[in-house]
């Protein structure tokens, strides 16, 4: 294990946790509900959007059946093709140099995204951050096969166990109650960030909840953790 942190690796939600993409996301939802005849959200309600698999997001959201929901992503994801995948899309402040840091120091690290991988991909190209991971994991092009949390995370610890990675004290970064809850199906404790698009009461599970990267930072490299990693508070 790194001796610059208590645990063995470390995996990362992307939206709101690595990337604010809300001026994209808020931009290309306007187009694609107008088209499809539905009330687009405020930038207020983007946190009901940002998260979970769009594909679910549609009927929960605005009552599409699956059959619309999925022409609804079919048409999304082609305006978000169109933009090119990291366009609008900014680093949190701080977030790339302690993923660049927390890899210098030898821990491995991989994404656990519930979007689709391939634009995970170009968003960590973009903000040359691949080097960093050992793996880079979301969701698959359909947002149906693989798309849950819990079942990105399972991949994502899959890949990392493939590529030699000691994957018996894991942690996840995500900001969302479903990272809390996709983590929980596998035992994997859960630092919130709280920089991202949730509601207070997201955090309900979590091992730790941060206000900023210093404090994150903390947790994931320098001296004794606030949390344990068998998740018991110290």
């Amino acid at each position: 294990m790194p001796s610059r942190s208590p645990w063995t690796c470390i995996l990362w939600d992307v939206d709101g946790t690595i990337v604010d993409a809300s001026d994209g996301i808020l931009r290309r939802l306007t187009i694609a509900l107008d088209h499809f005849g539905k009330r687009p959200p405020t930038r207020a309600e983007l946190v009901h959007w940002i998260g979970p698999p769009m594909f679910e997001s549609f009927q929960v959201n605005v009552g599409m059946t699956p059959e619309e929901a999925a022409e609804a992503v079919r048409f999304y994801r082609g305006l978000n093709k169109i933009d090119g995948y990291a366009t609008g899309a900014k680093l949190f402040p701080g977030v790339g140099d302690l993923i660049r840091d927390a890899a210098a120091a030898g821990i491995p690290q991989a994404t656990a995204s519930s979007k689709p991988e391939v634009q995970v991909v170009a968003l960590m190209e973009h903000f040359d951050l691949t080097t960093s991971f050992t793996a880079i994991v979301g969701a698959s092009p359909d947002e149906k096969t693989l798309s849950s949390k819990s079942d990105v995370i399972a991949e994502a610890l899959r890949r990392l166990q493939a590529a030699g990675v000691d994957t018996s004290r894991p942690v996840l970064v995500g900001d969302r109650h479903h990272d809390v809850e996709g983590a929980v199906e596998h035992g994997v404790p859960v630092i919130f960030v709280r920089w991202g698009f949730s509601w207070p009461h997201e955090a309900e599970g979590a091992q730790a909840v941060v206000d900023d990267v210093d404090q994150l930072r903390a947790l994931l490299l320098f001296g004794e953790p606030a949390v344990t990693p068998d998740g018991a508070d110290d």
